[in-house]
Order: structure tokens, then sequence, then C-alpha cells
């Protein structure tokens, strides 16, 4: 739907990736009037481009989590974190959603043995708390990811897959019966204060509310000052080989389990519902071309799967992810009735979701306290222009530094 004219709304949500659907979902079903402004089409930006993996777990361990936040907001996102993955598979279901869902676990590899040292730790760390992380050695990774590349991994049982654009409409539809608006194609040129309210204009119409949730994550621009400036706007590469024989599936992801590796230019792979095997890598930019970023994938998928050396590749494609310094999404107020999420630096399928409960519930009224992410003032990344003019070469950069980790004799 185009916004023409002017409307109002109690709540105007801008962006309209996962954590945007999934808000504006939560707040219709909560009664307000929610109106979603998309600057392309839904879930045109890194939800509808992701690798669609569901990993329920952050890099840094609930104790690391501890010193950041403080106790009381560690152990709201600690708990929430354990339940991310069982909440979205079921709100999945609740909702009905059409996403090739599929919740049979994620082996997260080692890629050196410096690297199983830091994963030991971590399923300890989180195991102590409840987590039911279980320990790959030897033979055991390979039976269960088809891969010889590794020598240990994690195995995450509640983790899993889905098809991330198909998720994010699938949030869309369902806000739209709960009387949620969605506005595509409505880039949002200026937020101003008018009588104590947020007008939000786009090209052809404009929206007012008392509310504003920004949810633009890495395709965050000038719109609110300095939050373009709060994160690293990294890149994700993916291919899709074509439909594997039913030889090949025995031998790659068995069981339909997801992967993804402790490689700074990490590499993961999923099936999709036709068998294509995703696999994806860190990129240069928007075009999957720059720096060699499609003979990368091509490397990374015969390191991993080698048996599918004379596979066809269907297709090729890019999309951006926010990072943050700290590896986790950044929750900002930075002016009364102006929220923003951002930052799930790899982390967003089940995140967002997380993210947006939260929204919801500061939204309508619910306390601070309660949240699973810090209410936190926006803070730019000290000389972010230089550092994102360089991120192009940080994907070549982390592939030499991954490749050193082996001649260094840690592999």
């Amino acid at each position: 739907m185009l916004l023409e004219g002017d409307i109002t709304a109690d709540v105007i949500v801008v962006g309209g990736g996962l954590s945007g659907t999934r808000t504006a979902l939560g707040l219709a079903e909560s009664g307000a009037k929610v109106a979603l402004l998309e600057a392309k089409r839904i879930g045109w930006g890194a939800s509808g481009r992701s690798g669609g993996q569901c990993n329920p777990i952050w890099r840094a361990t609930p104790q690391d989590l501890a010193g950041r936040l403080g106790d009381a907001c560690a152990n709201r996102l600690v708990r929430a974190t354990l339940t991310s993955a069982d909440d979205l598979f079921a709100d999945i279901r609740r909702y009905d959603i059409d996403c090739d869902a599929e919740q049979n676990g994620w082996v997260q590899a080692a890629h050196c043995k410096s690297e199983a040292a830091s994963l030991i730790e971590l399923a300890e760390a989180w195991n102590a708390v409840g987590g039911e992380i279980g320990v790959l050695e030897g033979p055991e990774v390979a039976k269960v990811s088809g891969s010889e590349a590794y020598r240990f991994a994690l195995f995450h049982k509640r983790g899993g897959h889905v098809q991330p654009l198909s998720l994010t409409r699938g949030f869309a539809r369902a806000a739209e019966k709960h009387g949620a608006q969605l506005y595509e194609n409505a880039s949002v040129r200026s937020m101003s204060r008018v009588n104590g309210k947020w007008k939000v204009a786009t090209s052809t119409g404009s929206a007012t509310a008392r509310q504003v949730i920004l949810t633009t994550n890495a395709y965050t621009n000038g719109l609110w000052p300095g939050l373009q400036q709060t994160f690293f706007p990294m890149v994700s590469i993916s291919l899709a080989t074509a439909p594997l024989s039913d030889s090949l599936q025995q031998s790659v992801l068995p069981g339909g389990v997801t992967i993804s590796d402790s490689r700074r230019a990490i590499y993961y792979a999923r099936y999709d519902r036709d068998k294509r095997l995703i696999f994806g890598c860190v990129g240069s930019n928007d075009s999957v071309e720059t720096l060699g970023g499609i003979k990368r994938l091509q490397r990374g998928l015969d390191t991993v799967f080698p048996q599918l050396k004379n596979t066809p590749i269907e297709t090729v494609w890019a999309g951006r992810i926010a990072v943050t310094p700290e590896m986790m999404p950044h929750l900002h107020e930075p002016d009364e009735g102006v929220l923003a999420a951002l930052g799930f630096s790899g982390r967003g399928i089940a995140m967002t979701s997380v993210m947006a409960k939260g929204l919801v519930h500061k939204t309508m009224g619910g306390s601070e306290e309660d949240l699973p992410f810090p209410v936190t003032p926006i803070k730019r990344i000290p000389f972010h222009w230089a550092a994102t003019k360089m991120l192009p070469l940080a994907a070549p950069a982390m592939t030499i530094r991954d490749s050193l980790d082996g001649i260094l004799g840690r592999k």
C-alpha cells in the first residue's frame, strides 16, 4: 500500500524487516493503531537476505553480559536467550507462517584449536545457567555435519533455520490481520515535532503519532543524527547450489541441521525447502563480485563440503548486517516518543523477536526494568567514517587471518 496524504496513528514503525514487522504485529495485538513505513518492499533489506539461521546464543558468556549490563538486565537477557529459538518457532506455528521452518539443531564448529577452547568455555558457561549445549569431537563432528573440515563443535539442539523473507512477510501479514497499516515504497525523508507529536514525512504523504520506532538496522541512514554511526554495515554474501541428490543429502548436513564456524570471515550453511544448499560468508559490499567475494564463497564451499565440488551454483546474493562493537543489539531512546533498535550482529533471526517484544512492552507503558536489553544513549563510533571506508577490505583481511590460524599450527 502506498502512503498518500496525511494519516495519524498511535505508533509509527520505520523499517519493514524482521524487527519492524514483529514489532508492528505485537503493537497491533495490544490494541495500538500502527502504521509501518518501509522504504522499499517488506523484507527487502537484511531480513530477506540473511543466512536464515536461528542461533540461540550470544558470542559472550552470561558472566560477560553481567559485566556489561549489570546482573539484573543480564539475567533477563539470558532467560530470553535460552528460550528465544523455541519462542520463535512457537510464533511461526501460532501465526501459521509458511517459512520452511526447521528446528533440527545448529552445529557451531571450531576452525582451529584455539577456537575449540573458546567454544568449550562458552558451552560450560551457558550450560551452567540452563543451556542444553552438547559437544562433538573428532568423527562425531563429521557424522552430524557431513564435513571433515572440523574436529570440534558445539551442538545446539534448539537451533534451526527459516526462509527469512517468508518469515518477515509472514509477520507482516499477521500484523495486517490485527489491524496494522503497512506502507511500502515509503522512504522517510524527515521527522519533526508538531504539537507534541512526531510527523514523519515521505515523498507522497506523512504520518503523525506520539511514538516512532526506528527499526532500519543495517540500512539506517541519517534520519536520526548519529544513529548510523553506532554500527558497522558489514555484508553477508551467499550462494545457492542446485538441489542436491539424495546421496549428497546424506553426506551434507544430514538430518537438516545448520552449521556455522568460528572464522572471522564466518562460513555458514543450511538447506532450503528444495534441498539446495545455502552457503555464505563475509563479503565486501552489496555486490557479491567485489574483491573476490564469489571466489571466497566457492573456496569456502570446497573447504567445508568438498563432496559438492562439481555441484552447479544457481544464484548468489548479498545483504548488509549491522554489527556493533560489542556484537550485541542496541536499544536507544534519543528523544521523548522515539525508540531505535538495531545492531543484531548476525543473530537477527531469533533476537529481532526478542527485541520486538521489548519494544512493544516499553511502548505500551511497561517498565524498563523488565526489558531484556538496556536503553542506552546513542554513542557514535570514533572515526566511524574512516572505518566504514575501509570495510570492503575487512573480508579479505579476515580471510587471510583465518588461513594463518592453520599455517601457524593451531588447526
